[in-house]
């Protein structure tokens, strides 16, 4: 097994999984504009291992696993790692997948999201649910190790209700994953309050007590390059995950990239609509547009008429149409 995670720079800088946002679309996107080694890791969306593993269901789930050409080629052209992440609930489906998933696609790694507070998958015990079932989540992680070849990373939370950073992130070291991503909230805090980077901390100062080669990056409120750099300082954290940080600016990863023209945006949300058209035209709602549109029209004269204008279109034809194309 070829474990990326050791080979990385440190601190490593990764696009966290996100629904509805980080397919192979926004992967490309976001990888044609990251600067030269600030980008190490990208993940696709959150897969269901249910999903994958029902006759019926597997084509319609696999459809978050799809790497069109044009990303696999900017990947290995920048040498990002781009990771699948995978959740549910059954170990014994979890190792079927994971082997699935090695035998049949061209991933780095595979990520077993223990950190989703959404209620509706935690109703079923899933993701951020495993936290208060250390003893299933343990048998989750060797069951998908034992599956594949690829290494399995972790991602998850601090706690359920409270912060339990030392103890959860002592049970995680157990299984000897290959890397522990940490999102510096509860279950409870969803995405509200700020993230714990004091917790974090705590977690980098457990596993280098015990295991000190598992590689640990911070996730939360980040939402500049140097604030990352600042926060794995601060902290000894090993990698930094961006999440809703892309969101306030798409060229998060070209740091010195501080003056982007009105031009270039509108340019970039074209092109964006145009490879979202030629992916999922047809087998995606094209309404799922409309929040990149937010992130590109901004910061600049006249920009939230364009957004307000955008957010009336109704198919691509009208987008293209706006801008006399």
């Amino acid at each position: 097994m070829v474990n990326f995670w050791q080979n990385i720079p440190d601190p490593a800088f990764s696009l966290a999984p996100m629904e509805d946002v980080t397919d192979t679309v926004f992967r490309e996107i976001v990888l044609g504009m990251a600067a030269p080694e600030k980008l190490q890791i990208v993940f696709t969306e959150f897969t269901s291992v249910e999903g994958m593993n029902h006759p019926k269901g597997r084509e319609r789930v696999s459809e978050r696993l799809i790497v069109n050409d044009s990303e696999n080629e900017l990947l290995k052209a920048k040498g990002v790692k781009l990771v699948a992440q995978i959740w549910g609930r059954n170990p014994e489906v979890y190792h079927t997948i994971a082997k699935h998933i090695s035998e049949n696609y061209d991933f780095d790694g595979l990520d077993i999201n223990m950190g989703c507070p959404v209620k509706k998958v935690v109703k079923t015990g899933a993701c951020s649910a495993l936290i208060g079932e250390p003893g299933l989540a343990k048998e989750i992680i060797l069951a998908t190790k034992e599956g594949t070849n690829l290494p399995v990373s972790v991602k998850t939370r601090t706690g359920i209700k409270q912060h339990q950073t030392e103890e959860w992130i002592s049970h995680l070291q157990e299984t000897d994953p290959a890397a522990i991503i940490l999102h510096g909230r509860t279950q409870r805090m969803q995405s509200e309050g700020e993230a714990c980077w004091d917790e974090i901390a705590k977690a980098v100062n457990v596993k280098n007590q015990v295991k000190p080669h598992i590689p640990l990056h911070g996730n939360g409120d980040i939402f500049s390059y140097a604030d990352g750099l600042k926060k794995a300082a601060e902290t000894g954290a090993d990698g930094i995950m961006v999440g809703r940080g892309i969101f306030q600016n798409p060229w998060f990863f070209d740091p010195e990239n501080t003056e982007i023209t009105q031009e270039e945006r509108i340019r970039k949300l074209l092109e964006h609509t145009r490879l979202f058209e030629q992916t999922w035209g047809g087998i995606k709602n094209f309404n799922i547009l409309k929040r990149f549109y937010k992130i590109y029209l901004n910061s600049f004269p006249g920009a939230a008429k364009l957004r307000a204008d955008l957010m009336e279109v109704k198919n691509y034809e009208e987008v293209y149409r706006y801008f006399n194309l």
